[in-house]
């Protein structure tokens, strides 16, 4: 039998004590903010949002707000802007806090714990990242009229791709058209699952759109700007997910008839839709993995309160059949998880966004589908109350599990990881 030496692969894992990227320590500057953020969850957040839901419980129409909702909604809204807890996401100092992505990681997964918090600091999805797309490559006239009230959490907006008859997640599928017409893009076509347009406060789309069928496969998709109430926009109805509506934000099915925007609403220019993806997808990308965090700390505190406070067989049920190695194991992969969005947040920071793209592929493969495993955990250990509408973890496990589509799924993103390893080979 033949021996053959291991020669190591040269790779960018290679642990280097000295490497900028294992430095994962929040910024001293940021620790008071994160401080501040932590503080105004517990003290406004948390009571504000037992006061949304009574006030929503004898609504008649599930897709709309009681105006006693957007009242409190607003009241901590208002707050948070007195307070400076507004807009964390944007690294632009001059719209948002000027946070780097490994400070911003911090804060999410405290925001992640709590449904309202994000909405009372204007750092929700989608808006997050249709703020992020128009910041940075928005005319001066598209930011006027659609970034700077989104940045008020004046309106909320969505971001339209995903279509019900091609496979999506390879975006060169797109079969949604825009022709110029005159001084006019005209918009034909089908999409599906497009979260947040059910909401009355929506009041414009970014639509990824095929503009030149013939130009080279990056070149073909465009994204353009359409406002919510133009002629010919129309919602088929929502979506659900696991059964349920997610009313009255909702993911809804929808159809473009001749639609028709100004050319003046294209974003960055014709056959550019990938490259502005590509900003897109950077820290919005993982900003869903950085909350995940929280939900699954969330997850493994109801698991272990229950736990200790439920007795079967007289012992308490944390201390039942293989109970105690959960625990043990979700806290690890909690930890495991967390470092890994960190890397990734600072590989961002140091690497910018492109380079970064491996570390980005990595959490939002892993962090989901671990994430949903310790929720799945804490259903099993709260029994049949788990399932219920008496605990958060039902409505949480269905929002973790979905983002293995809504982020792209699971094998896109392995697959760029897989790819990436090969080619160091």
């Amino acid at each position: 039998m033949t021996k053959h030496a291991y020669i190591p692969r040269t790779t960018n894992y290679t642990l280097n004590p000295g490497d900028e990227l294992n430095d994962l320590r929040m910024s001293d500057q940021v620790r008071p903010l994160y401080d501040h953020v932590r503080k105004f969850i517990r003290e406004t957040v948390e009571p504000m949002s037992i006061e949304f839901a009574k006030a929503g419980e004898k609504k008649e129409d599930r897709w709309s707000f009681t105006p006693k909702q957007l009242e409190v909604l607003e009241v901590a809204k208002n707050k948070a802007k007195k307070e400076g807890l507004w807009n964390f996401f944007l690294p632009d100092d001059e719209t948002g806090q000027g946070l780097k992505n490994l400070d911003y990681a911090y804060i999410a997964s405290e925001l992640g714990k709590s449904p309202l918090a994000s909405e009372s600091m204007n750092c929700s999805a989608p808006d997050t990242g249709n703020m992020e797309v128009l910041e940075r490559v928005g005319t001066k006239e598209q930011k006027e009229k659609w970034l700077k009230p989104l940045m008020n959490g004046e309106i909320r907006s969505a971001y339209v791709m995903t279509e019900p008859n091609v496979a999506s997640s390879d975006a060169k599928n797109i079969s949604t058209t825009a022709k110029l017409v005159g001084d006019e893009w005209v918009i034909n076509g089908e999409k599906y699952y497009i979260s947040g347009v059910g909401d009355p406060r929506c009041k414009i789309l970014i639509v990824m759109v095929k503009t030149n069928p013939d130009a080279a496969p990056s070149k073909q998709q465009s994204q353009i700007l359409v406002p919510r109430d133009t002629p010919g926009v129309e919602v088929l109805g929502p979506m659900y997910v696991f059964g349920q509506d997610h009313a009255p934000r909702g993911h809804m099915h929808m159809r473009f008839n001749n639609v028709r925007v100004p050319k003046e609403n294209m974003l960055l220019g014709e056959g550019r839709g990938f490259e502005i993806s590509q900003l897109r997808l950077g820290p919005g990308r993982i900003h869903h993995c950085m909350r995940t965090i929280g939900k699954a700390e969330k997850a493994l505190d109801l698991m272990v309160q229950r736990g200790l406070t439920r007795e079967a067989f007289g012992k308490k049920i944390a201390h039942l059949g293989g109970n105690m190695q959960i625990i043990a194991q979700a806290r690890c992969e909690i930890e495991a998880m967390r470092l890994m969005v960190l890397k990734a947040a600072k590989a961002m920071d140091v690497l910018g966004n492109k380079e970064a793209r491996v570390w980005v592929s990595m959490v939002k493969a892993m962090v989901p589908e671990r994430a949903c495993k310790i929720i799945d955990q804490s259903i099993q250990m709260h029994g049949a109350t788990g399932i219920s509408h008496w605990t958060p973890l039902a409505e949480m496990y269905q929002d973790v599990r979905h983002l293995r589509f809504a982020d792209g799924p699971d094998e896109v993103h392995w697959m760029v990881v897989g790819r990436h390893e090969l080619s160091m080979a």
